[in-house]
C-alpha cells in the first residue's frame, strides 16, 4: 500500500525544489548582468584614461613641433640668404660678359 500523504509531501518537496532552483537561476543571472555593468563601466574608464593619455601624448608633439618649425624657419631663412648671396655673386661674375656678348650680338651686321 502506498500511503497518500507520502505522494503529496513528494509533490511539496519537488515543488520547492524547482522553487530553490529558480531563486539559484535568478541569483545567477542578478550577478551575471551586475558583472556585464561593472565591466562595462570598467571598459569605460579605460578607454577614457588611454583617450586622455593620447591626446595629451599629441598636444606634446604639437607643442614639441611647433618649437621646432621656429627652428625649421630660422633654418630655411638662414639657407635662403645663402642661396640669394650665391647667385648674386655668380651673376656679379659674368654680368661682363653677357652685357659685352649682348653688345656684340646688337652692334654687328650680318648680310
Amino acid at each position: 500500500m502506498v500511503e497518500p500523504n507520502r505522494g503529496q509531501n513528494g509533490i511539496q518537496l519537488l515543488l520547492a525544489a524547482e522553487q530553490e532552483a529558480q531563486h539559484i537561476v535568478n541569483s545567477a543571472r542578478s550577478a551575471k548582468l551586475a558583472r556585464l555593468k561593472q565591466a562595462k563601466e570598467e571598459a569605460e574608464r579605460e578607454i577614457a584614461e588611454y583617450r586622455a593619455q593620447m591626446e595629451a601624448d599629441f598636444q606634446r608633439r604639437l607643442a614639441d613641433s611647433s618649437g621646432d618649425s621656429g627652428a625649421n624657419v630660422k633654418r630655411l631663412e638662414l639657407e635662403t640668404e645663402a642661396k640669394i648671396h650665391q647667385l648674386k655673386t655668380q651673376a656679379a661674375r659674368i654680368s661682363d660678359k653677357v652685357v659685352q656678348m649682348l653688345l656684340k650680338n646688337v652692334t654687328t651686321v650680318k648680310n
